[in-house]
């Protein structure tokens, strides 16, 4: 591509002979700062767990009594500039130059987006959340256990929670870097999307430097929680299909054998390791999940679809509202807080993945495909898999509340246990669980490897494996320290800076989305068209007292020069 063809593309891409290398060697320095941190705190938890446990549940607790507002009104900020841009003429804009395709089919796209972002929470959680809130309703909506009004606000509360506000968070991660990476030839890294802001020097210096480590540690810690989760499920699978005793030991072994794995898939490459499992992720998915619908209680199912969405809509503006202030703030912290810290944790993670496969795609193509899809198929899935749990709670068919009471991973198997061949999809679901855990360690290293290669979009395969390891390793001794208390008060404590991050990166976007010729001429709509009529109001306002004065001005300087004239006195 010649330095004319970009020009009139009007992408704003700098010419060839000034881009960055897009495959630079690894950052040493901050692989060394990355790789110690976590290291640093490996060892505190591993050989000082009272006082690890101390300190993370202090540190909790100012969080949330200080920050959950802060959580709150990102989260919803993050969804409002997602659905702003999608309609806006900005959503014309091409991730690359104007002529360029995307790299991946859509089916390729949506299973490697959806498998990085969700896969295991939605196994861990897809059966475990709407029984919990099923059987023990939030504090603020006045349901009572087992009622109608508490199967739909669990549901409620399980969309809410799942479906378009983290998708809207991946989505600024995933178009900032996209933007950055592929429409400005900038890099592949989350300091790159801030050039705008704190200018191309400072950005590969010691300030872009702090804002990639943050991406790291955020990444390192968020997706150890995934993979922590994915540990105790497979265990408790284990346990209730083949009599292997749910223990440390176990999980332990699980998270060592699903990480050999995962170096194995890391070597095969994107194209190849992290693109076939994920299109097998989504294959059994939906296997076990037609099972479940066909099987299971058909009708209700059918039922709860519209009628949830309804209400999800209905009392989505209450829900993203509820701070603490008048609520139960343990409840609040223990899962919409966690929840939206867990998904910034995964922000740069997934976002810089969902940018790195999203090559050529427009801005609106981009985000109604990652708010969407994404959440279409979640939606789905809770209604099944959930529904379906609460049915047989509710009906007395299957007794569930013990299953919660041992866990949320325990709820999916003993759900699956009280349909036909029980066994049989407890190891479809283990399976599902185990190739998810593969994918997400092996798209998180991917994209580590790539924050610490300055952008490298193709990072060595030793450092990506380095960071899977590490992972695996935070993962395995916080389910020691404290098995999922730890896993999320970790998420939730690093996560706490990166908010600031990320509306700082929706800030950087914005800026530089305005100045780019290829979203053409603004149109304006309502708010412009406002604006545009206060501005012409104030203006003809001051127009005609302007005129007004010159007027009076030139009348008396006619006077004045007739009085001059004629030596006679003017009325």
């Amino acid at each position: 591509m010649t330095s004319d063809s970009i020009d009139h593309s009007g992408s704003g891409a700098p010419p060839d002979d000034v881009r960055p290398d897009l495959d630079p060697a690894p950052d040493r320095t901050l692989i060394t700062v990355g790789v110690l941190a976590v290291v640093a705190v490996v060892a505190w938890a591993a050989w000082g767990k009272s006082s690890f446990d101390s300190a993370s549940s202090t540190a909790l607790a100012w969080v949330l009594d200080n920050f959950a507002w802060l959580f709150v009104v990102a989260a919803d900020t993050f969804l409002v500039l997602c659905l702003v841009l999608a309609v806006s003429r900005y959503g014309r804009i091409r991730l690359g130059a104007d002529d360029s395709e995307p790299e991946f089919t859509n089916l390729a796209w949506i299973a490697m987006m959806f498998s990085a972002g969700m896969g295991i929470g939605l196994m861990f959680y897809g059966v475990g959340e709407p029984l919990t809130h099923f059987l023990s309703p939030p504090p603020a909506t006045g349901a009572q256990p087992g009622s109608g009004d508490a199967a739909r606000t669990a549901l409620e509360y399980s969309f809410f929670h799942w479906t378009l506000t983290p998708w809207a968070i991946y989505g600024i991660a995933g178009l900032a870097l996209a933007y950055a990476g592929f429409r400005k030839q900038r890099g592949n890294r989350l300091s790159s999307a801030f050039v705008p802001l704190i200018g191309a020097r400072r950005a590969d210096g010691r300030v872009g430097r702090c804002i990639d480590l943050l991406a790291v540690f955020a990444t390192v810690f968020g997706t150890a929680t995934s993979l922590g989760l994915g540990a105790l499920q497979v265990a408790e699978g284990l346990d209730i299909t083949s009599g292997v005793h749910n223990s440390r030991t176990t999980q332990l072994v699980i998270i060592a054998a699903l990480s050999a794995a995962f170096v194995l898939s890391a070597f095969s490459g994107l194209h190849k390791g992290v693109k076939w499992l994920s299109t097998i992720n989504l294959v059994l998915a939906a296997v076990l999940m037609v099972f479940v619908f066909l099987l299971g209680p058909t009708v209700y199912v059918l039922d709860t679809i519209p009628a949830s969405i309804g209400g999800y809509l209905h009392d989505l503006l209450p829900m993203a509202s509820r701070t603490g202030a008048f609520t139960d703030r343990a409840w609040l912290g223990a899962w919409t807080v966690f929840y939206w810290a867990w998904w910034l944790s995964w922000a740069p993670f997934v976002g810089t993945f969902i940018a790195r496969i999203s090559r050529g795609r427009t801005i609106r193509e981009f985000l109604i495909g990652v708010l969407l899809v994404p959440s279409g198929a979640t939606v789905i899935w809770f209604c099944v898999m959930g529904g379906t749990a609460i049915r047989l709670a509710s009906t007395g068919a299957a007794d569930l509340a013990g299953a919660v009471r041992d866990g949320a991973e325990a709820s999916l198997f003993a759900t699956l246990d009280a349909l036909p061949i029980g066994t049989v999809t407890s190891y479809i679901a283990m399976a599902l669980v185990m190739t998810y855990f593969i994918t997400s360690a092996d798209s998180a290293s991917l994209v580590m490897g790539s924050l610490t290669s300055r952008g490298s979009l193709h990072p060595p395969t030793w450092l990506v494996v380095m960071w899977g390891v590490l992972m695996a390793a935070v993962a395995a001794v916080l389910l020691v320290a404290g098995g999922l208390k730890s896993l999320q008060t970790a998420t939730i404590l690093v996560a706490l800076p990166f908010v600031v991050v990320m509306l700082g990166l929706c800030w950087s976007l914005v800026k530089e989305l305005r100045e780019d010729p290829g979203a053409g001429p603004s149109r304006h709509g309502a708010l412009h068209g406002l604006r545009d009529a206060v501005r012409t109001m104030v203006g003809d306002a001051i127009t005609e007292q302007g005129a007004a004065r010159h007027h009076r001005l030139r009348r008396a300087a006619k006077s004045r020069t007739g009085d001059e004239s004629s030596g006679t006195p003017q009325p």
